[in-house]
């Protein structure tokens, strides 16, 4: 009997479906592309519990007819390209033919269809990749698709979904980006029975903008227009000013030929030009609109056709970085206050000489503060420092001298650290630790009795932040906004406030609805600097989308990370001794002292014999 055979055709679709229909998400931009390449005019998206249980996708393109209908539901079936070097120039979205048999191999699929010449539509309904269903039906000009129970017969890759809110939340997000590709298109998005999205179909992008991101977003663009006749590329759009950026380029759009996706060498174009503007890390919204001959882009390299691959990447690079460069430059007074104030401020540091002058016979030792004073004179060499003052004093005398001291202070550094017994000596801290100083105002050297520490000071803090907050198990404590903010949203992140509203609450921030996808905050947590508290808000949104099965115990630990590490002082801050003395007394204190929430760690240890390795001293009794 042999052992390899074909497989059957449901099969097929079923496989197919797990790199084309990956999620509800893959579903509405396979089924909203059809509708832009039938030639619609306006789309409509519906959804329920995050795309898993309906999905409804409805356009007034020019529709099918029976037989074209028949055809489309069958394995590699397009009318988008007719051979193998139609792929050399292929302009439309869909062109695999994999979409529609794929989606019906996994839901309960239904495709109601008409050709503005026809009297009566037609009706297919597929259950899992069964035998279709074809009939006679009234409908409007145009298609209405619609999928119920999404991968009700593949149940493992049903388990694998993240939560409804943030299934619908990528489903939004390819809305949108599909909307602002086409202007000219009236877009409305309805999520749970509620109007979420939708825009006029003018063929303006900035108004597309305006609609989807607010209306302070639009009045913070900077046009685009960019033209590299040499290589025929034409680059238009928008771009944010540099006092508007966000915590992530959610709000970044790239559109090449009229199809959005996404690339590196684009997105790393426009990070090498903020980074000279913006004082921290942050990304600009932006819409750019990229035009290539159609020869020099495949966009045959990817199964979802979010990535293409360029003849010449390093050219679009270019291209990319002068057209966002010269829009900047109109505002260049703006820019160069932004700049200036990304300098960090210079410190001036002296260094005090040691005074180890031999003391006259029989004479009392010199107080502590003595031995640091100024002398009138600075020397700047060890010699001399060691002849200050034309004093004539023995080298080794004045080693010795210095050693005791340093031994003595050891000595009673020692006995007053109170180090713990019986745990691990390599995740335990001795007792208390003694600042020195900071490196790159980013890390502390610190000391105790035997061993050198380096601390990480913003992974440090934040992990006291986050056990500070963590304790508060009815609610952190909030402050009062004497000037209320108001925020705004796009829609998706306002669907994830609105269903976590009480989590909000309980992290000490209080939202109030001020407007369409607008809140005023009222309260911020204590521990929060208010000026951070917007980009805490967002980052928390963020970090809510990227989770999967979330219970109310894991939203609410993942709110608190973020604010935690927002809150925390940052690399780059100077701190002075008395700062960094309790900042690693309540370091100690904390239970799990050599991690940040999120798992980097906050502590290197380095003992007397670690040092003594290191420097090859092995031979020495220290």
């Amino acid at each position: 009997m042999t052992r390899i055979h074909v497989l059957d055709d449901t099969t097929i679709n079923k496989i197919a479906a797990g790199e084309v229909v990956e999620r509800p998400a893959s579903v509405v931009k396979e089924l909203v592309e059809n509708a832009i390449d039938a030639g619609a005019a306006a789309v409509e998206v519906e959804i329920m519990g995050g795309g898993t249980s309906f999905i409804r996708v409805t356009d007034n393109g020019h529709g099918m007819a029976r037989a074209d209908a028949q055809t489309a539901i069958l394995r590699h079936a397009t009318s988008k390209i007719a051979s193998v070097s139609d792929l050399q120039t292929v302009a439309t979205l869909g062109f695999r033919g994999e979409a529609l048999p794929t989606i019906a191999s996994v839901s309960r699929f239904s495709l109601l269809t008409r050709q503005p010449a026809d009297n009566l539509g037609t009706r297919v309904d597929i259950l899992g990749g069964k035998t279709p269903e074809i009939e006679d039906a009234g409908c409007e000009i145009g298609t209405t698709v619609r999928v119920e129970d999404l991968f009700f017969n593949t149940p493992a890759r049903k388990k694998f979904l993240k939560t409804n809110a943030t299934e619908a939340g990528r489903i939004s997000d390819f809305v949108i980006r599909l909307a602002l590709s086409r202007p000219d298109i009236a877009f409305r998005f309805i999520n749970n029975n509620r109007l979420t999205l939708m825009t006029a179909g003018d063929d303006s992008l900035r108004h597309a903008i305006e609609s989807i991101y607010g209306g302070d977003a639009a009045a913070a663009l900077i046009p685009l227009d960019f033209h590299d006749a040499e290589a025929d590329i034409r680059i238009t759009g928008y771009i944010s000013k540099p006092s508007m950026i966000r915590s992530s380029r959610a709000w970044q759009t790239y559109i090449v030929n009229g199809r959005t996706i996404q690339n590196r060498a684009i997105a790393k174009a426009i990070d090498n030009v903020y980074r000279a503007l913006v004082p921290k890390m942050g990304f600009p919204l932006a819409v750019l609109c990229i035009e290539v001959p159609q020869r020099t882009i495949d966009v045959n390299v990817h199964p979802q056709k979010t990535e293409l691959k360029f003849e010449d990447e390093g050219r679009i690079f270019k291209a990319v970085y002068k057209s966002v460069l010269d829009a900047i430059r109109g505002a260049a007074g703006e820019t160069a206050a932004i700049a200036a104030a990304v300098e960090k401020p210079k410190f001036h540091y002296e260094s005090l000489p040691l005074n180890v002058g031999a003391s006259p016979a029989g004479a009392a030792s010199p107080a502590r503060s003595a031995s640091y004073a100024v002398p009138p004179m600075r020397p700047q060499t060890v010699h001399e420092a060691v002849q200050w003052a034309g004093q004539r004093v023995d080298l080794r005398t004045a080693q010795d001298a210095v050693g005791t001291e340093r031994a003595e202070e050891r000595s009673a550094f020692a006995a007053a650290l109170s180090p713990s017994v019986g745990q691990d000596a390599d995740r335990t801290i001795e007792g208390s630790l003694l600042p020195i100083g900071q490196v790159d105002l980013t890390y502390i050297i610190a000391q105790s009795a035997q061993t050198l520490y380096i601390i990480d000071q913003h992974a440090a803090h934040e992990r006291i932040l986050f056990d500070r907050f963590s304790a508060h198990a009815d609610g952190i404590p909030s402050q009062q906004m004497l000037v209320h903010a108001i925020l705004s949203f796009d829609a998706h992140e306002a669907q994830y406030i609105e269903e976590n509203a009480e989590l909000f609450d309980r992290l000490g921030f209080h939202l109030e609805p001020a407007g369409e996808r607008e809140y005023r905050l009222t309260e911020a947590p204590a521990d929060i600097p208010l000026d951070e508290a917007e980009a805490t808000i967002r980052e928390i949104l963020i970090s809510l989308g990227d989770l999967h099965a979330a219970t109310p115990a894991h939203l609410r630990q993942a709110g608190i990370a973020t604010m935690a590490c927002r809150a925390a002082i940052k690399a780059g801050e100077e701190l002075s001794i008395r700062q960094m003395e309790i900042l690693l007394a309540e370091l100690c204190a904390t239970p799990f002292p050599f991690t940040c929430p999120h798992g980097r760690p906050t502590i290197l240890k380095f003992d007397t014999h670690d040092l003594a390795k290191m420097f090859k001293r092995t031979g020495f009794n220290l």
